[in-house]
């Protein structure tokens, strides 16, 4: 496990997920996958948005052994218990397709009053991507010492990126130890 940053704490676990594992997750999500939702900041509820055009669904919790024991293995690594934790998200970006700079937890009271904050993510890649499908953070440090070439996209050069490789799991927590909120 690498620390990435500590304005957002970010860090990268390589080979979080097996071949196997990955396969595995896109075949239970492959048939279902519909028009992403983002939360409606004045009713809570899942709405449409440009903001995200991305496609996905959300698994059941311990839907299956395999499920089961990825979902433990992020209990184990956030140090979050597994009964807090909330359902695998499957998402599917295509060529274009984006989730825009955002928070992981909400600016709105009704949405804090529903569940709270997301306390952290965990983003799990499950395939390659040779060229954009980078998960950028803006207002990180150390975004300027972070090199970048020409197979980082447009995106990826405005913030500190982490690129897909099969497997790797991205952890960043959108709270900070105090609990307060941090601006990743």
């Amino acid at each position: 496990v690498t620390q990435l940053s500590w304005h957002p704490r970010a860090f990268l676990y390589k080979g979080f997920l097996t071949h196997e594992e990955c396969d595995h997750l896109i075949k239970l999500a492959k048939d279902k996958l519909e028009k992403s939702m983002v939360a409606d900041n004045e009713s809570g509820k899942s709405v449409e948005s440009e903001v995200r055009t991305s496609s996905g669904m959300f698994l059941s919790k311990a839907q299956d052994e395999i499920v089961a024991r990825i979902e433990e293995r992020i209990a184990a690594w956030t140090f979050l218990p597994a009964e807090n934790g909330e359902a695998i998200q499957i998402l599917r970006y295509e060529l274009g397709q984006k989730y825009e700079p955002h928070f992981d937890y909400f600016h709105d009271k009704v949405n804090q009053q529903l569940g709270g904050h997301r306390i952290a993510t965990v983003l799990m890649y499950l395939s390659d991507v040779k060229k954009g499908g980078e998960t950028v953070f803006p207002n990180a440090e150390g975004k300027v010492l972070q090199e970048k070439d020409d197979t980082w996209s447009d995106c990826a050069k405005k913030g500190y990126a982490v690129k897909s490789s099969e497997g790797d799991a991205l952890l960043f927590f959108s709270l900070r130890p105090d609990a307060t909120t941090d601006p990743l």
